[in-house]
């Protein structure tokens, strides 16, 4: 079985390798041509993802040593939907990785190559943990700068929509692809139980978020949280967790509310059409070492999927990750397979409900 991914071109003859060891060590210059001459891998890979600060962990946590160690440079450029869809339908294209939420690859099961077992990570779910690479585990909640509730701030989305008991305007994903736990946060503070939360039912759930419709108000990119925040735009808000992660990096005091917040994975593929296999299998190693992703993980307060990575965490960090073990009980993993497979019916009706 192959999944699906936010893709590449996969080159795997013996005599395309060798013809690009030979090229890239009769190059000039830089220190990956130095290295494969040495017999590393050399090259490039081309990384595609969503930019900004986790890029930027990634960089000083995975590329940077991966360079030094085996001569391959990661070139980051942005993901772009035109590009990595049809990868992920087995067409040729220009990246040699992207990234992807856990729904894609159930969607598209021939899209992406397997991985080898030593990149493989623990913490990841059976069906993505052959083919998810540098994966993060992701968490969705509300949070609110700590001195707006003094005397504590909601406790579940049942009060998260009590704007009597907790004034103040809500900050709401205002993009038809940032549904994220749109749906499942509506029909928990309409009453249903986590259990039963799946399958959604998208109707009860935009009747719900009809009712705090006034309240909301609309950001159209994960950062402008943060402003949104600062300003006393919005009391609350609801987002994923790296964007708080920032704010109480930036010297801010952040309350998450992890009862009833969300986790899931996400990661990136090797499509069936890369250009560097070897090169990203030997990335792929390197980004599940724990040595690496503890610096990936103290940068971005995202979850680990290596279990290993927990021993080596200040505790008081590793409480505020996603996944901890603190937050086991209290926190709803999504159903991926049922969001994957009612994926164009949740971004329809969001779209609609967003348009009014």
């Amino acid at each position: 079985m192959t999944i699906h991914p936010h893709g590449r071109r996969l080159a795997a003859t013996g005599l395309a390798l060798i013809t690009a060891a030979a090229l890239a060590a009769g190059c000039s210059g830089s220190s990956g041509d130095d290295t494969a001459a040495e017999g590393g891998i050399g090259g490039e890979v081309i990384w595609a993802d969503f930019g900004g600060p986790t890029n930027d962990s990634r960089q000083v946590a995975y590329f940077d040593g991966f360079a030094d160690e085996h001569g391959v440079e990661v070139t980051s450029v942005p993901i772009e939907d035109a590009v990595y869809y049809p990868m992920l339908e087995g067409e040729a294209g220009d990246y040699d990785v992207f990234q992807v939420s856990a729904a894609e690859p159930i969607n598209y099961p021939d899209g992406a190559q397997e991985l080898p077992a030593d990149a493989q990570s623990d913490l990841l779910p059976d069906e993505l943990r052959p083919y998810l690479m540098g994966g993060f585990y992701l968490g969705m909640a509300q949070g609110w700068l700590t001195d707006t509730f003094p005397d504590g701030g909601p406790q579940n989305w049942a009060d998260f929509f009590d704007t009597e008991k907790y004034p103040g305007k809500r900050a709401w994903p205002g993009q038809p692809p940032f549904y994220d736990s749109s749906y499942e946060i509506a029909l928990l503070a309409d009453g249903v139980a986590p259990e039963d939360l799946y399958p959604l039912d998208l109707e009860r759930a935009v009747a719900k978020l009809d009712t705090i419709r006034d309240d909301l108000v609309f950001y159209q990119s994960y950062a402008e949280v943060q402003q949104l925040l600062v300003s006393g735009s919005a009391a609350i808000a609801v987002s994923v967790t790296g964007q708080f992660n920032a704010l109480r990096n930036a010297g801010q005091d952040v309350t998450v509310q992890w009862n009833q917040a969300f986790t899931t994975p996400q990661g990136f593929v090797l499509p069936a059409e890369a250009g560097n296999p070897d090169a990203v299998l030997a990335l792929a190693e390197w980004m599940n070492d724990p040595e690496h992703q503890v610096t990936f993980v103290e940068r971005t307060g995202y979850g680990p999927v290596n279990s290993e990575v927990f021993e080596s965490l200040d505790p008081e960090l590793a409480a505020t990750l996603p996944n901890a073990p603190e937050h086991e009980g209290l926190v709803i993993p999504w159903n991926e397979r049922w969001r994957a497979e009612n994926k164009q019916a949740m971004l329809d009706t969001y779209t609609e409900w967003l348009a009014g």
